[in-house]
């Protein structure tokens, strides 16, 4: 399916008062889909794996803002460090230590978000509260990484005041956050996708990850 070039123009708009970042959400589509939003200027996009995110950044030169939106094991950070823009998905000190450690190689401050998790479902990544405030106060002494800010997903539900709610949470827990001198490289929340979005941005969004809404549902491969 062809790239939805008015969705995703209606979706700007829509952004655009409240300077909210579209993060388009490419994974699994093809690089000719991305190259069809970068002849609209669009150099926002998020990955999910690894070795996809690579193997896309090795087929287009152009100067993208490659954005990690996954879960991020330790043992493939080194893979991703040279040339991504923004980690959204660091879920635990040592992930955060590692990232420090590679970027510290090539001489490279990289952006992180910490993944709060904010859901019901016990299945999504994300520090609790108690862990936050433990993974702030240690990131001081890791001078290769800057954090600039929160991600979180909302339950996967219909029940639209129970993703209002977590959203809530979210923005408030940014909020305090960003009170403090520790975290005063905070600019970013990121919170939103496809089903979503609006509610996010109605409580305090900065920056929206939207995949099937602009590439259309996606076509995972059968193992």
């Amino acid at each position: 399916m062809a790239v939805r070039s008015d969705r995703y123009k209606e979706i700007i708009q829509e952004l655009s008062p409240n300077n909210v970042t579209l993060i388009a959400v490419s994974k699994t589509k093809p690089v000719e889909d991305i190259q069809s939003l970068l002849a609209l200027d669009h150099l926002d996009f998020g990955e999910n794996y690894v070795q996809e995110l690579i193997d896309k950044q090795q087929q287009i030169i152009d100067n993208i803002h490659w954005h990690f939106i996954g879960h991020l094991q330790s043992n493939k950070v080194k893979q991703i460090i040279p040339f991504v823009h923004l980690i959204h998905s660091i879920d635990s000190l040592k992930l955060l230590q590692e990232v420090n450690k590679q970027a510290q190689k090539i001489n490279r401050i990289v952006d992180c978000l910490l993944q709060v998790h904010i859901a019901q479902e016990e299945t999504k990544f994300g520090l609790n509260e108690t862990e936050l405030n433990e993974i702030i106060n240690a990131s001081s002494s890791l001078k290769h990484v800057r954090i600039k800010g929160l991600m979180g997903m909302a339950t996967f539900t219909d029940n639209t005041e129970q993703v209002r709610s977590e959203y809530k949470y979210l923005k408030q827990l940014y909020d305090k956050l960003k009170a403090l001198p520790q975290c005063h490289s905070f600019d970013t929340l990121s919170m939103g996708m496809s089903g979503d979005y609006k509610i996010a941005v109605e409580e305090g969004s900065t920056m929206v990850r939207i995949g099937s809404l602009i590439f259309g549902e996606r076509n995972y491969m059968v193992s």
